[in-house]
């Protein structure tokens, strides 16, 4: 049985392309998402679709980015539906993971998703090296200024302050001025 997936990402766009697309390629049950992104974990439509799904059926979509949130994604979800014993389509691309061309496609793409997600590690990796070496300080912005560590510092150092009162003036935790002291002694 061929079970359909259908979604478009706003209220102003239509299904109705997908829909007779997908009726005319045989679908007997078409699942939708309506208003829902792409890059949305949870997507009730297809989350139907892919419960209904029995051994032997195949799933189709109008087009690979309908069903998908990135290319791995898309990859995970086609080999989690061959593990299943179902296939895919996908009209658009003329992707059909039950005849050997589109399970070789399919893996081609599956190597230059990996090949991809390799580079971006890579250039991540070197960009934060980078500006390690500059200088930069990496990830969340410091709670305090180098000018407010001294002045909290030299204000509990002389007993004018406490740590719990410095941190309530500095509008943080006292477990923030803590670390942040105990970084500067390093």
């Amino acid at each position: 049985m061929k079970i359909g997936y259908a979604r478009v990402s706003s209220g102003e766009q239509n299904l109705d392309l997908q829909r007779d697309a997908l009726t005319a390629a045989g679908c007997s049950m078409i699942y939708e998402d309506e208003g829902v992104s792409g890059v949305a974990r949870r997507r009730p439509g297809l989350d139907y679709a892919l419960a209904t799904l029995k051994q032997g059926d195949t799933l189709v979509a109008w087009r690979l980015d309908r069903l998908g949130r990135s290319l791995p994604h898309l990859i995970e979800l086609v080999a989690a539906l061959q593990d299943r014993g179902c296939g895919f389509v996908s009209l658009n691309e003329a992707i059909d993971t039950g005849s050997a061309g589109g399970k070789m496609v399919f893996h081609i793409m599956g190597a230059l998703a990996e090949f991809e997600r390799a580079l971006i590690v890579e250039r991540t990796r070197a960009g934060m090296t980078s500006a390690r070496t500059r200088g930069r300080h990496l990830g969340r912005p410091r709670a305090l200024t180098g000018a407010q560590l001294r002045k909290a510092r030299d204000e509990i150092a002389a007993d004018r302050e406490t740590t719990a009162s410095m941190a309530t003036l500095l509008g943080i935790s006292r477990s923030t001025l803590w670390r942040a002291l105990k970084d500067q002694l390093s």
